[in-house]
């Protein structure tokens, strides 16, 4: 049971790093040394994902509280084991805590080294890399936007790879132009890990649109568990004392 609580802290709440503002690729003419800006079908889609989720406001959140309850299921054990979290986000720092009656988890990263209290040294890779976090990267250095695989008219969605080569594909509402829901495949001390999340119903605190309930399944390779989040308190922009990201 261990291994359950462990894997859910990976995609739990989001992440979001403070960027710079959107940029989109340049070339230069050398008649008149105007700048030209280059966009692409793609781009364009991902821009106005970014726009529905509070543009500017989306972009530059500095800071994010997510507190909530989540109801896990492991597919070899279908009983529903209620837990809480608490994810506290600021700047590239993050501090997330499940709370449940069997194996409590914290891990803590405090803008440079990561310490946990997850059994077997279990290590996770950079929450902010994948999942909606990615959607704050949108425009910048090295986050690489690209189009889903037989998506053709650029509609659906889009994938965003980072600079450490996680990705994440984005499906699309198509009314609304928010997020929906993703996957996301990484590997993990060896072990290839895919997770995907379907988003139920979104919050608007302060500008930025975020998930409040969703449910999200992760599998590594027989091993497969669910998981039902719902948000009860958000909290944006906060400021966020430095040791919160203490292990303690």
């Amino acid at each position: 049971m261990k291994r359950v609580f462990i894997l859910i802290t990976l995609l739990a709440g989001g992440v979001f790093a403070q960027t710079a503002p959107i940029k989109q690729p340049e070339a230069q003419s050398n008649a008149n040394s105007v700048q030209i800006v280059v966009t692409s079908p793609v781009i364009e889609l991902a821009n106005a994902t970014l726009k529905a989720h509070g543009g500017d406001k989306f972009k530059q959140m500095t800071s994010l509280t997510v507190t909530g309850s989540v109801d896990i299921t492991p597919a070899s054990f279908p009983q529903k084991i209620p837990a809480t979290f608490v994810t506290i986000f600021s700047g590239e720092k993050y501090r997330f805590e499940l709370n449940n009656p069997m194996q409590p988890v914290k891990q803590v990263f405090d803008g440079t080294d990561t310490f946990s209290n997850a059994p077997g040294g279990f290590q996770l890779p950079p929450v902010n890399r994948l999942g909606l976090p990615l959607i704050q990267r949108i425009g910048d250095e090295n986050f690489v936007v690209t189009a889903l695989e037989g998506d053709k008219d650029f509609k659906k969605g889009f994938r965003i790879t980072s600079p450490e080569g996680f990705f994440t594909d984005f499906t699309l509402d198509k009314k609304t132009g928010l997020i929906k829901g993703y996957t996301a495949s990484f590997t993990v001390n060896g072990n290839s890990l895919t997770t995907s999340v379907e988003i139920d119903k979104m919050i608007v605190v302060d500008g930025v649109t975020i998930p409040e309930k969703y449910a999200q399944r992760f599998d590594l390779g027989q091993f497969t568990v669910y998981a039902d989040f719902k948000a009860k308190e958000v909290l944006v922009n906060r400021e966020i004392k430095d040791d919160v990201f203490t292990m303690k």
